[in-house]
């Protein structure tokens, strides 16, 4: 990740990753029961935190191009164009109107999953 802003190393990511590499290496070991649970917890929810840092800005932009696409600004305004029927009839690109709608809904629920959860997306490549 390169480094653009006022911050010193460790960028935001390095320190959630270090602390995601303490718990999986010296605490999980340690604890049992509820504790080693919510640990696995706090692991994977630190996870996400690093992958949101490091994925998001590009995320939030091609998400803005593919509403700006479907002629909406926001999830919101899709959402009610979608359940009141109000897309424009003449989307831009080479896909009919339906499936321009498909593509960008499915390319939103990839970006999201590459953040929650990314062995969801390699199981379904693989």
């Amino acid at each position: 990740m390169t480094q653009t802003g006022p911050h010193d190393v460790p960028t935001a990511a390095q320190l959630v990753a270090a602390v995601r590499d303490f718990l999986r290496s010296d605490v999980l070991p340690a604890v049992e029961g509820r504790t080693r649970f919510h640990t696995r917890v706090a692991i994977n929810v630190l996870g996400m935190v690093e992958r949101e840092i490091e994925l998001g800005p590009a995320q939030a932009a091609e998400h803005a191009a593919r509403l700006a696409a479907l002629g909406v600004r926001d999830d919101a305004e899709l959402a009610a164009a979608v359940r009141d029927g109000g897309l424009p009839d003449d989307l831009p690109g080479d896909l009919p109107d339906d499936q321009a709608l498909v593509a960008a809904l499915e390319q939103a629920v990839r970006a999201k999953l590459a953040v929650a959860n990314p062995a969801y997306l390699r199981s379904e490549d693989g």
